[in-house]
């Protein structure tokens, strides 16, 4: 398994704290976000660990790490920083948002995973969002669960039942990574215009390129998982994360 994490974004709703710092490099509590990661990583085998860089990529300074800078970083959002790592997406892969904290239960519950293309989903999602007022839940990447498989993807999904979170993790078997790749190849091609709830393509998130994959009939599951984690996208997430995992 090559574990691959997109941390080429900026940070700029968390202000001073990654003013010169990358995001994956702030701490929580004694330790980086990146180091907490890869303490939970080290519960597993993986071959690879790679990191998409963007700005002060000169920062990451770990050895055995592979590092893939995203050189137009400011031309792009997830999608187009992840296919910048294009080459490595072959075999099985772990795709990871680089402003994510989670433990031991959530990593095996998607390590276990046999699904082709899954991705890691909380259903009891909302209690994450009590008081949580700089990151309301109206900012949540939603799903839209029917059985064993994701029908919709998008941020703010309020009319239906069976909605949860997606957490940023996502799991390709080695079908998965090659049906991935190809279809945003065949994209890359021939798209133009608006992506879903992006404005271009390389301005697309990787729930944009997950909604093509449905639409264009691939079966994307949900990987359903129980446990801790957080996202951290401002000061207030900061400080809830460092409460919840002192």
């Amino acid at each position: 398994m090559k574990i691959i994490v997109i941390a080429a974004g900026s940070g700029k709703r968390l202000g001073e704290d990654t003013k010169n710092v990358p995001k994956y490099l702030i701490k929580v509590n004694e330790k980086t976000i990146m180091e907490c990661q890869l303490d939970v990583f080290k519960k597993i085998p993986y071959e690879k660990f790679i990191v998409i860089t963007g700005p002060h990529k000169e920062k990451f300074t770990l050895n055995n790490i592979t590092y893939v800078e995203d050189r137009n970083y400011p031309q792009h959002d997830i999608l187009g920083s992840l296919m910048e790592a294009r080459n490595y997406i072959s075999g099985e892969v772990l795709i990871v948002y680089s402003d994510i904290i989670f433990d031991d239960n959530i990593l095996s519950k998607i390590v276990e995973s046999k699904s082709d293309i899954g991705i890691a989903v909380d259903m009891n999602w909302e209690k994450a969002y009590e008081g949580r007022t700089e990151h309301p839940r109206s900012e949540a990447e939603n799903v839209l669960v029917n059985s064993n498989e994701i029908l919709k993807i998008k941020k703010n999904i309020t009319d239906e039942n069976n909605i949860g979170e997606f957490l940023g993790i996502l799991k390709l078997s080695a079908k998965g990574s090659e049906i991935f790749v190809k279809k945003f190849l065949e994209l890359e091609g021939i798209h133009v215009g608006r992506f879903h709830d992006a404005p271009s393509l390389q301005k697309a998130y990787l729930t944009d390129m997950i909604q093509e994959l449905i639409d264009s009939g691939i079966k994307v599951s949900p990987i359903m998982i129980s446990g801790k984690w957080c996202e951290i996208d401002t000061r207030q997430d900061l400080e809830r994360t460092s409460r919840l995992f002192s």
